[in-house]
This record gives structure tokens, C-alpha cells and sequence, in this order.
């Protein structure tokens, strides 16, 4: 059985999904799930993910897998995406975790807004009240970039000594940070990080739709 993959291609969340099977070569039928039409809603989606969300991911064995991160993690298991000693794991889990709670309650929540449900006008004070926040988690990672760098640890990557799910869990709504109003001018780390992202085999970009 090969594995499915629902999910909507506007959603960075989904895309994170797109990138660690696409860097693997590991073969999958996308199914494109739209919930701004409440595609996630119907009983025969609950019956797959009682939280009516994507990205969802059916094994080989028909097992259902919800949630990015915990996708990208079982898939990078053995993989260079996944690093073997464990302050390394830690580390990429740090970062992980970092997006989740800091990066993406920002910059995607702003994209949405502006971008896939275009709802400025109603969310005016929500928008505006997460780009302090969002800045901050920019920087934060800004920092990080620049002091790996300085310290001559070769490529600078988040949580590793090469690219890993950290990696791409923050690339996922980084890469698109204008669609939700901010600019990554003065993160020039950030930019140069973002094309190394690019530069992997397999790799793609996501636009608004």
C-alpha cells in the first residue's frame, strides 16, 4: 500500500510533509484537502483524525498519522534528517518545539490572515499584535545563525551539524514570511540559510493559493 499524504498545498504545515518525503525519494499520493471548504469537517475525515486537521499521513500498514512534526519525525528516523546523538535529538527538538509555540503563532497565523483567508479587515488587532512577537522569533533565530557562523561550525543549521527536521519545520513558514507582512530584510543570516534549504535535492517552495 503506498502511503497518502492529505493536505493542502497553501499550508505550510503540509508542506513540511511534501519536503521530508520529496528529500527521501519515498513515494506518496498527495490528496488535496481544502479546509477553507471544510474538507477536514466530514465524518469520514474524523474517522481518520478525530481533530480534522492536516496534514494527515497513512502508512503502508493503513496506520493514520496526524500532526507535522510528529510526521516529520517518524520519517526521518535512520535518516541524515535525524541525528544520532542525543544532545543533537534535544537540540533539534528544541527547535522543533521553538516553531510550534514562538515562530509559527506568528508568522503563519499572519499569513493566513493576509494570504489563504484574506481577513485583514476582521483580524486587524490580532494581525498587528504578532509582529512584535513574530520579529522576536525571527531574531531569535537570526542569533543563532550568525553565532554558529562566527564560531566556524561550518553550514549553520538549527539543532545539527547538517540539515534536519528542525530545519525544515522552520523553513516551512519562514521561506513565505513576506505573505504574512514581514520582511526578512535585516536577517541576512536567516536569507543565506533559506538558500542552502534550497539548494537539497527534492526541494520545492510553497505560494499562496
Amino acid at each position: 500500500m503506498q502511503i497518502k499524504v492529505w493536505g493542502m498545498s497553501s499550508s505550510g504545515n503540509c508542506h513540511k510533509v511534501k519536503l521530508i518525503l520529496d528529500y527521501l525519494k519515498i513515494p506518496y499520493q498527495w490528496i488535496e484537502t481544502d479546509t477553507r471548504h471544510k474538507a477536514t469537517q466530514t465524518e469520514e475525515f474524523r474517522k481518520m483524525n478525530a481533530n480534522a486537521r492536516v496534514p494527515l499521513v497513512q502508512l503502508e500498514d493503513g496506520t493514520y498519522l496526524p500532526e507535522s512534526n510528529a510526521i516529520l519525525y517518524y520519517f526521518a528516523q535512520g535518516t541524515a534528517f535525524w541525528p544520532q546523538d542525543k544532545l543533537s535529538q534535544a537540540r533539534v527538538l528544541q527547535w522543533m518545539f521553538f516553531e510550534q509555540y514562538d515562530h509559527e503563532p506568528r508568522l503563519a497565523v499572519n499569513r493566513a490572515i493576509q494570504s489563504i483567508f484574506n481577513t485583514i479587515a476582521e483580524r486587524r488587532a490580532e494581525y498587528d499584535a504578532n509582529f512584535p512577537k513574530g520579529y522576536k522569533a525571527l531574531s531569535v533565530m537570526e542569533n543563532h545563525l550568525r553565532a554558529t557562523a562566527e564560531a566556524g561550525q561550518g553550514k549553520p543549521w538549527f539543532g545539527a551539524a547538517s540539515a534536519s527536521i528542525a530545519d525544515i519545520a522552520l523553513y516551512a513558514y519562514t521561506h513565505v514570511a513576506d505573505q504574512g507582512g514581514f520582511s526578512l530584510a535585516d536577517y541576512p543570516h536567516i536569507r543565506a540559510w533559506l538558500g542552502e534549504m534550497e539548494r537539497l535535492p527534492g526541494h520545492s517552495r510553497m505560494t499562496a493559493s
